[in-house]
């Protein structure tokens, strides 16, 4: 009996095909629009590889992302931490003469750092994930600022190490090497989450920290260890975007904060609605970049893109919460339905008479 009655449930309250199908499927439609409206310059193999070099970073971005998403924490650094990693990059390249590998430890190394003080001002001080990452942001836009100058660190003539600009300007079986990266850590995440104990508890820490502390999880640690892989990523993602542009901005980070957020926080809607998750994130990666490179080459003005971002982010927080909520009334319509199905109890059985001792 408990089979129908809960199918009967879930299809009321909570697991639609749409809504965890719905995001890929408009991605397809997207790009079929796209291709109708322009079909000499769109569905081409040149604009594909350009959306997937363009996009990459930001992918690799909300990817890092959402992993202090899945414990219920922010970390608005990241858009400051990638333009930070990539300066000091390529101050250390111009300046220093330091081998590239060297370099790239080096600032992994500092992107440790930033993580872990992210994740301490979060646990041990207590302060909330939007003020302090907002802080620390801000700090790490001073010290770029600092670094540079408030100018652009540019190459000399011999330009950069050729083995070091391959690192995002090659190709790997006909796709941008980028393009890669972006599989690789989607996988990585994927099996974290999904499959390793890691996944599950900080998945249960953003959830329930109480019952995470009952079953013996240590949140603190939980949470630290999100907020430093956040961090890592993102000094990853700064030093490929400074093996990309080639040259040292100031402010060039800024510009990725809004889509990795709308990226994480779109993700959370589809393909397990209601949870941060890996593909999700970047099948809503892809629906912006379809949307925005169709939007631009079909000559919208250049604000176009932050109104986009800027639209489709309050539509993620507000689907986001609607996805969790009907994922909680599936939960407890499943449980009344379990609850309901099992049998009442009988009537008493009728003691047995004590024997008659005269007798026995």
């Amino acid at each position: 009996m408990t089979g129908p009655v809960t199918g009967r449930a879930n299809r009321r309250s909570g697991t639609p095909l749409v809504g965890t199908w719905g995001l890929p499927v408009l991605t397809v439609v997207l790009f079929v629009l796209f291709a109708v409206l322009l079909p000499q310059t769109f569905p081409t193999g040149t604009n594909l590889r350009a959306i997937l070099t363009n996009q990459s970073i930001p992918a690799l971005l909300a990817l890092g992302a959402t992993i202090p998403i899945v414990t219920g924490r922010f970390d608005l650094s990241i858009g400051y931490g990638i333009g930070l990693a990539h300066v000091v990059t390529m101050w250390l390249l111009v300046n220093t003469g330091l081998a590239w590998p060297l370099v790239i430890l080096l600032v992994v190394a500092g992107g440790c750092v930033v993580g872990l003080v992210n994740g301490l001002l979060v646990e041990a001080a207590q302060i909330d994930s939007f003020i302090a990452t907002l802080g620390t942001g801000s700090v790490l836009y001073a010290l770029t600022g600092w670094i540079t100058g408030g100018g652009r660190i540019v190459p000399g003539a011999q330009g950069l190490p050729p083995a070091f600009t391959d690192l995002t300007n090659s190709t790997l079986a006909g796709l941008p090497i980028t393009f890669s990266y972006v599989v690789v850590l989607g996988i990585l995440l994927w099996l974290a989450l999904e499959h390793l104990p890691i996944g599950r508890f900080l998945y249960v820490v953003g959830a329930n920290p109480r019952a995470a502390q009952l079953v013996g999880i240590r949140s603190s640690r939980t949470v630290v260890l999100a907020f430093l892989g956040s961090a890592v990523v993102t000094a990853v993602a700064g030093v490929l975007l400074a093996a990309q542009q080639q040259i040292g901005d100031p402010s060039a980070g800024q510009s990725y904060l809004l889509p990795a957020f709308v990226g994480a926080l779109l993700g959370s809607t589809t393909i397990k609605p209601g949870r941060a998750n890996s593909v999700g994130t970047l099948v809503a990666v892809a629906v912006l970049a379809v949307g925005l490179s169709g939007l631009q080459q079909l000559g919208a003005a250049f604000w176009t893109t932050p109104l986009f971002n800027g639209l489709t982010l309050l539509a993620a927080v507000g689907l986001a919460g609607f996805a969790a909520r009907r994922r909680q009334r599936a939960g407890a319509a499943a449980g009344a339905a379990g609850r309901s199905s099992t049998p009442a109890p009988g009537p008493p059985t009728p003691e047995a008479p004590a024997p008659d001792p005269q007798h026995s």
